[in-house]
C-alpha cells in the first residue's frame, strides 16, 4: 500500500519538505531511500535529524507495505511491540491480538480494533512481502 509521508507518525513538516524536493513523498520511496543504515544515516544528516528519527519512519513506512496497516493500527502495533514486517511475520496471530486488545484496552486508541482474522492476514502478508530495509 502506498501512503505520503506526510501521513506517517513523526513525519515533521520540516522533514516532509526535505524528502520532497529529492523526490521522496510515499512509503514506497521512503523504504528504498532508507534501505540500510549508510543510506538512513545521509538521509537524517540532510533532513537535519536523528538517525532514529528516519528508522522510525523507514520502519512505519515498512509496515505501511501491509494491506490495512496504518495510522492507528500502526500505532497499536508498534506500542504492542511490534515495529518491523521481520517482527509481524515472525508473531503468533493469538497472541499479537491479545497484545494488541490489551494495549487497547489500556490505551484507548480506537474504538474499532482490529479482529483476529485481521491480524493473522496481517501476518500472512508480512511473510509474503520480500524485505528491503537492513539493520
Amino acid at each position: 500500500m502506498t501512503i505520503p509521508i506526510s501521513d506517517l507518525e513523526g513525519a515533521t513538516d520540516e522533514v516532509v519538505d526535505t524528502l520532497a524536493q529529492r523526490g521522496i513523498r510515499d512509503n514506497v520511496q521512503l523504504i528504498k531511500a532508507a534501505a540500510t543504515p549508510a543510506l538512513r544515516k545521509e538521509l537524517a544528516r540532510l533532513c537535519g535529524c536523528e538517525n532514529a528519527d528516519i528508522l522510525h519512519l523507514a520502519n512505519r513506512s515498512d509496515l505501511a507495505r501491509v494491506r490495512g496497516i496504518s495510522g492507528v493500527y500502526s500505532d497499536l502495533l508498534e506500542i504492542a511491540g511490534v515495529v518491523t514486517v521481520k517482527e509481524l511475520a515472525s508473531r503468533r496471530a493469538d497472541q499479537l491480538f491479545a497484545k494488541i486488545n490489551e494495549t487497547n484496552e489500556r490505551d484507548k486508541l480506537t474504538t474499532k480494533p482490529p479482529t483476529q482474522s485481521m491480524v493473522q492476514n496481517w501476518i500472512a502478508q508480512a511473510k509474503a512481502l520480500p524485505p528491503i530495509l537492513s539493520y
